[in-house]
């Protein structure tokens, strides 16, 4: 290209140079119009943001406040709860031992407890076997001092009666023992050996009482005396008869068929009433040791004496002569059974509880 062209190129290209400077300036204007525009959008979006952000974080921090606040009330409360619940596991611990020492002390007496049944249940059987051996020895006495058969019964059936709750083999072996022992005794025939003892003392005590037919015999012969005196006036001849009776009483014969009774000095009228009483005596005694043969003599010889020296006409004398007829006539003798099974029982029972 020639410089001329080049000179001649500017010339024809100058407004469209200006034009493009103009349009140049207008995007510079409007890009800094934007420029503005943007910043301003930034201010702006940075304000909000700022105070949205200062809003929110504001709220946030009221509520991290209103939570904290919450949370240290909560941890008020949990420490309380806290204490409270170390107070309750000390308390429960306190218990607990108190406890673990009741139960310990519970432990001690139950034990102890248990040791007193089990002594107790044998002292319990103890005292059973030693109550059914004085029951059998009360009817053993019953029988062999007084012969109370009645009594023994009695006393057997008590000790029946003390061993009917238990059911153990070898207790109704006992109480089998003793039933044949009941059978036996009831059985026997019925003596009242008390009663007749009674009776037999009822008649030493009226001993006393019964007239002596010496008495009566005094009284006879004294009436014609009285009478012959009452007739004699005279006093040396009513001396002398008196004297003559008196000299007349040292040497009495009398006829060994002679039915008029005995005399008897006061003494011995009084060795006559103790002898009696003896006899009787001896009659009770016979009684209890179950000798017929001298029960019965001695109230043979009795009733011999109550006929021969008391007054038979008497009232006493003749009730005293039908309460020794009545005696004699009761059966004095008979054997006494013996206990050996029902004792040997006991025994028996004794020994197993005392190995036991």
């Amino acid at each position: 290209m020639t410089e001329s062209e080049r000179t001649s190129q500017p010339d024809a290209q100058q407004p469209s140079a200006i034009a493009g400077v103009s349009a140049v300036r207008r995007g510079a204007r409007l890009a800094r119009a934007l420029a503005v525009v943007l910043v301003v959008f930034v201010a702006v979006f940075a304000v909000w943001m700022w105070y949205e952000t200062n809003v929110r974080l504001a709220g946030a921090q009221e509520a991290t406040a209103r939570t904290l606040r919450a949370l240290e009330g909560e941890t008020r409360e949990a420490r309380m709860a806290a204490r409270e619940a170390q107070e309750a596991v000390r308390d429960l611990q306190a218990k607990i031992a108190q406890l673990d020492s009741r139960m310990t002390k519970a432990q001690i007496e139950q034990i102890a407890h248990d040791a007193l049944v089990q002594e107790i249940a044998r002292t319990r059987d103890e005292l059973q076997v030693a109550e059914l051996e004085q029951l059998l020895a009360i009817a053993a006495q019953h029988l062999q001092l007084s012969g109370n058969v009645r009594g023994a019964v009695l006393a057997l059936q008590l000790a029946e009666f003390r061993l009917a709750r238990s059911e153990r083999p070898h207790v109704l072996a006992v109480r089998r023992a003793i039933g044949k022992d009941i059978e036996r005794l009831r059985a026997l025939p019925v003596l009242d050996i008390a009663g007749l003892g009674l009776r037999l003392d009822r008649l030493m005590t009226s001993t006393d009482r019964l007239p002596l037919a010496n008495d009566l015999r005094v009284v006879r012969s004294r009436e014609p005396k009285a009478a012959a005196a009452s007739v004699d006036e005279g006093f040396w001849q009513r001396l002398g008869s008196e004297v003559w009776a008196e000299l007349k009483t040292l040497v009495v014969v009398r006829r060994t068929d002679d039915t008029e009774p005995p005399l008897l000095a006061p003494s011995q009228a009084y060795f006559l009433r103790e002898n009696l009483k003896l006899r009787l005596l001896n009659a009770r005694l016979s009684l209890y040791a179950r000798d017929e043969v001298g029960y019965r003599e001695q109230l043979r010889v009795a009733q011999i004496w109550v006929a021969r020296y008391f007054d038979s006409q008497s009232k006493q004398t003749a009730e005293a002569l039908g309460q020794l007829k009545e005696l004699a006539s009761v059966p004095a003798g008979w054997d006494v059974p013996g206990m050996a099974e029902s004792l040997e029982a006991v025994h028996s029972l004794k020994l197993r509880r005392g190995g036991s």
